[in-house]
């Protein structure tokens, strides 16, 4: 342990917040750190010499009431005098990477002693959460999501694809972004980050075909199979064809007004025979073509572009599966299942029959943020949406249903209708474009 002077106090030193000054009183003199140890383990044998970023750590020692400052390297933490006595003294480890590394832990008094402790701050390696787009083609610019993506002078940050294709070109590095062009001969397969504090692998494959139930080029031959026959188109898509709601130019009213003509997609198993046929071609069950076994661990995911010139700002897009007993083609008997069969409907959706508009489907507005309504748009470019199967918990209205898919016969139909939610917008005319509808594992 070192004491130094500290001479001039600057303004960057700004004492640290009192939630209650009348019961926190200063101590005079200087702290004494004895060690350091987590939190939830006061055992002397589990004594810290470092800790990662914004970690908790308890400080023991003498007289920690006297710290004014605490700073960790060149980073400052906040001091909070609920978790501060003589002592012992809990601070979380600031999460901001150090512009200068001294692995020391600095305590300053309120008459600007400094007393020092050697202790590290641990950088974890980079953590990949998600991807702009992840059928970006070779040539486009992409972003990586995630954590600690560090680029340090002596081993910068490098992006590799499957087989060991390598990032050539990475335009911008911050702390939670990569921006980057994606390589010629990238090939679909996860991608993997490495900076000079370790390595990870996205959970995610970039061009993913796993899992596709809809990609409208005719790799799974699924297209429309209800009601309405949405447009399907190629015309500024990012794979090929994909299908549109709305054109433009029809209204969405700001409660999410009901307009099937435009704002629906369905795909109902089945077919008009007796007994339907659910097993293959066009009308397959859709857990007959993906494996929903563990679909509690899986997302379904999509392509997205809304238009800068079709912005969206009512309605949530409700994506609904449905078994044999909430919607078939034809209601028609289907072999070795003795259960209910229903019809064509749109029950789930306008709730007119039973619990079938409580039943749990995924509601997606992003649209609506925490500073309220903001038109929604992705800049006439794709981004990639993903939706765990295990937030499909909302019922028609946008309230938590318990009444959700329980078992992968609950995933032999899909929806995706622009309707209500609960939570009134501005009228719009929006355009969703929408591709590669997949399910996928995310663990």
């Amino acid at each position: 342990m070192a004491v130094l002077a500290v001479a001039v106090a600057g303004p960057v030193l700004a004492s640290c917040d009192r939630q209650q000054p009348g019961a926190y009183e200063m101590a005079d003199g200087v702290p004494e750190v004895r060690y350091v140890r987590p939190v939830k383990f006061a055992a002397s044998d589990s004594l810290m010499t470092g800790a990662y970023m914004d970690n908790q750590i308890c400080l023991v020692g003498e007289n920690l009431r006297s710290i004014y400052e605490l700073w960790f390297n060149d980073q400052k933490a906040i001091l909070n005098s609920s978790y501060i006595t003589d002592n012992t003294l809990i601070v979380t480890v600031p999460g901001t990477i150090p512009g200068e590394v001294s692995d020391k832990i600095y305590m300053i008094t309120a008459s600007r002693d400094t007393v020092t402790y050697d202790f590290s701050v641990l950088i974890p390696g980079p953590t990949i959460t998600s991807m702009s787009c992840e059928q970006t083609p070779a040539g486009e610019t992409a972003v990586l999501y995630g954590d600690y993506f560090i680029d340090d002078p002596n081993v910068p940050l490098t992006i590799t694809f499957a087989d060991g294709v390598p990032v050539t070109d990475i335009t911008e590095i911050t702390k939670n972004a990569v921006t980057f062009v994606i390589p010629d001969g990238a090939e679909e397969g996860k991608i993997s980050v490495e900076t000079v504090y370790g390595e990870d692998e996205s959970n995610f494959h970039y061009l993913d075909s796993r899992g596709i139930m809809f990609d409208f080029d005719g790799l799974t031959g699924l297209t429309n199979h209800g009601w309405h026959n949405r447009v399907i188109t190629d015309e500024g898509g990012i794979t090929g064809n994909y299908v549109q709601l709305g054109d433009g130019s029809t209204a969405m009213s700001e409660d999410g007004g009901w307009n099937d003509s435009q704002f629906a997609f369905e795909y109902w198993c089945g077919s008009w025979d007796t007994p339907q046929n659910v097993t293959s071609g066009d009308g397959i069950a859709l857990f007959n073509l993906v494996d929903f076994t563990d679909f509690e661990n899986m997302a379904l995911k999509f392509e997205l572009c809304v238009p800068s010139a079709s912005p969206w700002s009512a309605g949530a897009l409700q994506i609904a599966f449905g078994g044999f007993d909430k919607v078939t083609y034809s209601g028609n008997a289907i072999d070795g299942y003795d259960g209910t069969v229903a019809s064509a409907n749109a029950y789930l959706f306008n709730g007119e029959q039973g619990e079938q508009g409580s039943f749990g489907r995924a509601i997606y507005r992003p649209w609506l943020t925490s500073s309220g309504v903001v038109p929604f748009d992705t800049g006439d470019e794709w981004i990639t949406v993903t939706i765990p199967l295990s937030d499909f918990i909302y019922d028609r209205l946008g309230a938590v249903t318990s009444y959700v898919p329980s078992s992968p016969a609950d995933f032999a139909s899909l929806t995706f209708f622009v309707v209500g939610g609960g939570v009134n917008g501005t009228e719009c005319t929006p355009v969703l474009m929408i591709d590669n509808i997949r399910a996928v594992s995310i663990r």
